[in-house]
């Protein structure tokens, strides 16, 4: 086991990219306990549990949908013909092709990605659809390549948790949102504290679960970061939910680390929520 605490903020990015280069090569999601991930394919079953629409599923490449979200922000967006929406941590394109069909060809969409892997499965995506008002940039979320008061609304699906400094990506967004844009994310955060094995773990880590902070810290850093009117759209046991989906997988991280699923259920949230940049 590799403790956290003894990485810098670097070496968990390298191995947050790492991690994510591998999923983009061989589809396979994130929540198992090994590299390996906890399996590979359409990643449908999946997000049609966290509530997405299947026929709008139906609408982008299949490689689009990797299973790696924790909600669906981007149906809470209220997105309008020719805004221009910014997409963190973007992946192989699902929540950004989503994005472009509401936007529209006055429309943009901009898609942040830190891996090499997953930009050019989104371009390779991009292209088998014919979508020419999607832009996938590299970049990290601490210094995105995004103008300042450039765009309309930002969404996130279960990334912002991967990033150790969490307070500069907060700081980023309202940089970047338009003064009255608003933001939607779906993100992990703690109610309680993990068992000491987990928190340490680099594989809950990249996992979604001990990257995560404790829900009143978070919000704090939302606000700090200028942004307001913040509201709780959804709220799930989101350790609960997976290990509904992939019980063998989260078990295997359990039995490593030692503790019991009591330990972690009803502690890790999937929340999804909406604030405005102040005009």
């Amino acid at each position: 086991m590799e403790p956290v605490a003894a990485k810098t903020k670097e070496e968990l990015v390298s191995k947050v990219r790492e991690k994510y280069a591998e999923i983009a090569k061989t589809g396979s999601s994130c929540c198992g306990p090994e590299p390996s991930g906890c399996g590979t394919g359409s990643g449908e079953p999946i997000s049609i549990s966290l509530g997405y629409d299947a026929k709008s599923l139906e609408s982008v490449p299949e490689e689009a949908n990797l299973g790696l979200g924790c909600g669906v922000p981007i149906g809470h967006l209220q997105l309008q013909p020719g805004e221009t929406v910014l997409d963190l941590g973007s992946g192989p394109g699902l929540d950004a092709f989503l994005a472009a069909q509401e936007v529209g060809e006055h429309g943009r969409v901009i898609g942040v990605d830190m891996t090499p892997e997953m930009l050019s499965r989104a371009r390779d995506n991009a292209k088998k659809i014919g979508v020419d008002n999607v832009d996938f940039r590299e970049g990290r979320l601490e210094s995105l390549p995004v103008e300042d008061n450039s765009v309309d609304a930002v969404t996130s699906n279960c990334v912002i948790n991967l990033v150790p400094d969490k307070a500069v990506v907060f700081r980023e967004i309202a940089r970047v949102l338009k003064p009255g844009g608003r933001l939607v994310i779906s993100d992990i955060i703690l109610d309680g504290k993990l068992p000491e094995a987990i928190e340490q773990d680099i594989y809950a880590y990249v996992g979604c679960v001990s990257g995560a902070m404790q829900r009143k810290d978070y919000f704090d850093v939302v606000e700090a970061a200028g942004l307001g009117a913040i509201e709780t759209l959804k709220d799930v046991d989101y350790g609960a939910a997976v290990m509904e989906t992939v019980p063998g997988e989260v078990r295997g991280l359990f039995d490593k680390a030692g503790v019991a699923a009591n330990d972690v259920i009803g502690k890790v949230r999937s929340v999804t929520f909406r604030a405005v940049k102040p005009r």
